[in-house]
Order: structure tokens, then sequence, then C-alpha cells
């Protein structure tokens, strides 16, 4: 069990090691820039971490996968109307907006996840964990008649996280949030159009 001290040292480190990563890529970064960020020597990096570099990647996934899911309350667990899913779209959009290149979902997908197999396991968590709140949303509006029966919650919600995805991808390689308004609002309406 880590001491308060201990616990914000260990935070520091994973954080300096998700922008290192965000900025420069998994393969760019070294222990020492880490250590340099975090203001930490090797030897509290090995203390904190002492399998090295795969257990901080773990660290890093783990972090960024509880972020992405954060960054989108309260309006992932409020799904239960046609303003709420408008305000999370918002939000969606104006957060990877505000983050650019340096996004979490990016770093996890594009970064750790395919050069670490248990950060893999972290990513397929987190999608699993997404989908199914968009799902419930789907479901519970379903149950209102806002959403046509036929609707499948499983598939559109799956739909969904490959349009956030899509679209935050090419974010990062243009600049723009465009593409992911579009896919959004392109998913949203499907969802609409179905209304009873």
């Amino acid at each position: 069990m880590l001491t308060a001290k201990g616990a914000a040292t260990r935070e520091r480190i994973v954080a300096a090691a998700a922008a290192e990563i965000r900025e420069r890529g998994i393969s760019a970064v070294k222990l020492d820039d880490i250590g340099r960020r975090s203001r930490t020597g090797k030897s509290q990096l090995f203390h904190y971490f002492p399998d090295g570099k795969e257990q901080l990647l773990l660290a890093v996934a783990e972090r960024e996968a509880e972020q992405v899911l954060e960054d989108q309350e309260p309006h992932l667990g409020q799904l239960t109307s046609w303003d709420a899913w408008r305000d999370w779209r918002d939000a969606v959009v104006e957060k990877y907006r505000r983050q650019g290149v340096n996004c979490p979902l990016g770093v996890l997908i594009t970064e750790i996840g395919r050069h670490t197999p248990a950060a893999q396991a972290v990513t397929a968590q987190l999608l699993a964990q997404w989908q199914r709140r968009l799902e419930v949303g789907i479901e519970e509006m379903k149950a209102a008649g806002e959403i046509r029966a036929a609707v499948d919650p499983a598939r559109a919600s799956a739909a969904l996280i490959a349009a956030i995805q899509g679209g935050v991808a090419i974010l990062m390689s243009s600049g723009t949030s465009t593409h992911l308004e579009y896919a959004l609002d392109l998913c949203l309406d499907y969802l609409r159009t179905n209304a009873s």
C-alpha cells in the first residue's frame, strides 16, 4: 500500500509517461525522458514499476482508459432523452477538439495497445464498457418509444464507438474535428430516423 506521497509520485510518473507518449510516440520515449519530465530518478521509476517500461505502459493504458470514460461524464450515464444525447455528442466533440493530438483514446489504440498485449486487454475492456454504457442509453430510449424496436442496441452502440474512433483518428492526423462531428451526427440521425 502506497503512502499519499508515494501515490502522488506514482501518478506523476504515469502522467509524465502519458504526456511523453502523446507528444513523441511510444518508440521514441525512454525511461530517462519520463524521469526528467516527472522529476524522478531511475531508482524511483523502478521502485514504482519494478518490471520496467512494460509495467509503466500498462499503468498508462489503465489511466488513459479511465480518462476516456471520465471525460464523457455526467452525460454518458444520462442518455435518456434526445437533449441528453446531443449534450453527450457536444461534450465528446469539444473534448477531442481541445485535446487534439493529445488524446487518451488515440494513445491507447494507436500507441500503447499495439505494443503491449496487457494494454490491448485494457483497451478491449474500455471499449466494452463504453459500448455497454451507450447500449444502455439506446435501450432506455427504445423502452421510452424514442427509438424503433427493430434497432439493435449492441450494433448501434458499436457503430457509435467506431464513428468516434474514426473521427478521432482523422482529427489527430488533420487537426480538424469535422469528420468526428459528421460521423456522430449521422449515427444520431440514424437513431432518430428510426424513432416511431
